[in-house]
């Protein structure tokens, strides 16, 4: 049996109150993701240095993986930050339909509609 209140609801326009929830969403991923990198790339000490020396290959690839990932979300994030600012948030990339309120409350720096993010992935 489908809700007919929850597909109300996600295909409703944004709230004041969703952009501002969302936006402190969005700060604090912003500011874990700068503290992660800080902490992946901090000075390194004597101790860190020995640290270092003594990883395998393997939790090195790990490292830079994570690196990897925080920089390439901290992007996202601020890109969405940047979006509300200009006031293109909540609308998709590609199809240029808004992207369903829900979508945005789970994932708040989505690009894409469900619909267009699917067809992406779909894509080699």
């Amino acid at each position: 049996m489908v809700n007919h209140q929850t597909i109300s609801q996600s295909t409703a326009p944004l709230s004041a109150d969703d952009l501002a929830a969302l936006r402190e969403n969005l700060n604090e991923q912003r500011l874990f993701r700068q503290e992660q990198l800080c902490r992946l790339a901090g000075p390194a000490t004597s101790r860190a240095e020995d640290r270092l020396r003594q990883r395998t290959a393997s939790q090195i690839e790990v490292h830079i993986k994570l690196a990897a990932t925080a920089r390439m979300v901290l992007a996202d994030v601020e890109a969405a930050l940047q979006r509300m600012d200009d006031g293109s948030y909540g609308t998709c990339h590609l199809c240029r339909r808004p992207v369903d309120r829900e979508r945005l409350m789970i994932v708040p720096q989505a690009r894409y509609c469900g619909r267009c993010q699917q067809v992406k992935e779909a894509v080699p």
